[in-house]
């Protein structure tokens, strides 16, 4: 799953040769699992209809500021599509547009757009050689580089007037690697590594045979995907679960046993900035485990328990960097037990989880969490999806990891 995934990206297209590519262009956004919606100067339509780009981006495309063919005249709101937008990307830019922009000019839905946009503003200019170069161009790039846009260079070839050299508009397969990258570069987790454990584990009674909960792994994986999209590098354990996880940034690595999650947790744990404990890990595991399966024979079985390692424990007595994350799932006595479970295992902060609170727990799409941190600070959160609940998890291990 790339960094776009899930965003909402508004393509502005201007009257250049390059417009053919911005079908291309849309087709790339939405394979990195964009939804897209396309907003065209009028003139634009000579070189690519809305037609193309409404068919690809399966959204209407506007150009106007109503519809002069509907009796309603309905109008297109600029704000809204400006307030809609995760980022907005004009590709290909005139030099003409480029010119209103800066001087903001608006004469057109796209550049109403432009001005009411609050996101993230990408521009992909395309013109001749001479005109890249000419010094009124220049002056409109630092001015719109002074507005807080980015420039996405163009390439040098040959071009439509039969030169060759910089003013080809990037090629649509670049310009989202360059997006990408950018909004990578400004991420809080950029560069951190970030180990998150998730889902129960099953202990071995005999070949058909377990011991194990009900925890369905959706906190841990929410958690990943929250880290993964603010730019860390996410190494996911996780234990028997049905949930499935395709991140350009996370690396998943199957466990069954509390032994396997021990050994891949302290595999992985030496190259870690971050390390957040998020699965339900048995206690106890059977002594023997039989070779085959047992009969029911008896009125009673007894099976011999033994302890399992305690991994968030033996991470917490290793930890040099590492800012070390634990879970408690209390009935009783939440407060103070989580309390207890931090000092002893080394912790930095304590995700509390209470059974008596309705929505939170096993099973749920839901959860209700307080954060302890080893000053005793405590932060009580109202309930909330697990997506929510990760992305609040992950925002303060930034805040006090800083």
């Amino acid at each position: 799953m790339s960094i776009l995934s899930g965003k909402n990206i508004l393509l502005g297209v201007t009257a250049g040769i390059a417009a053919y590519k911005s079908a291309s262009l849309v087709r790339e956004f939405i394979k990195a699992g964009a939804t897209v919606k396309v907003v065209m100067t009028p003139a634009s339509k000579d070189f690519v209809t809305p037609l193309t780009l409404s068919t690809l981006s399966k959204n209407p495309v506007e150009s106007h500021f109503y519809e002069k063919d509907n009796d309603n005249e309905l109008w297109n709101n600029h704000v809204e599509l400006g307030l809609w937008a995760d980022y907005f990307v004009i590709a290909p830019a005139t030099a003409n547009t480029m010119s209103k922009m800066a001087n903001g000019v608006c004469d057109n839905l796209l550049l109403a757009t432009y001005l009411s946009a609050k996101c993230p503003v990408y521009i992909a200019p395309a013109m001749d050689l001479d005109m890249y170069k000419h010094q009124s161009t220049t002056n409109t790039f630092a001015k719109l580089n002074s507005f807080g846009n980015t420039i996405i260079p163009a390439t040098s070839g040959e071009l439509a007037s039969g030169l060759v050299g910089q003013g080809r508009m990037a090629e649509p397969e670049d310009i989202v690697g360059f997006i990408t990258a950018d909004i990578l570069s400004q991420l809080p987790l950029k560069g951190q590594k970030v180990l998150i454990t998730a889902g129960p584990t099953y202990e071995a009674i005999d070949p058909v045979r377990f011991i194990g909960n009900h925890s369905s792994g959706k906190m841990g994986f929410e958690l990943a995907k929250a880290a993964a999209n603010l730019g860390a590098e996410v190494i996911l354990i996780t234990g028997p679960t049905n949930l499935k996880l395709s991140h350009s940034l996370i690396t998943v690595i199957h466990v069954v046993s509390a032994e396997e999650m021990y050994k891949a947790s302290h595999k992985e744990f030496q190259y870690v900035n971050i390390a957040i404990a998020a699965a339900a890990v048995a206690d106890y595991r059977p002594k023997e485990i039989a070779l085959n399966k047992i009969k029911k024979k008896e009125s009673t079985l007894t099976l011999k328990l033994e302890k399992t390692k305690d991994i968030l424990a033996s991470l917490g007595k290793i930890k040099k960097h590492q800012f070390l994350v634990g879970f408690a799932l209390e009935t009783n006595n939440e407060i103070e037990n989580a309390k207890s479970k931090l000092k002893r295992k080394n912790l930095d902060l304590i995700v509390l989880n209470s059974l008596k609170d309705k929505g939170a727990g096993f099973k749920s799409a839901t959860n209700k969490v307080t954060l302890i941190d080893k000053l005793d600070n405590i932060q009580e959160f109202p309930l909330k999806s697990k997506t929510e609940v990760a992305k609040d998890i992950i925002n303060e291990i930034i805040v006090r990891n800083a």
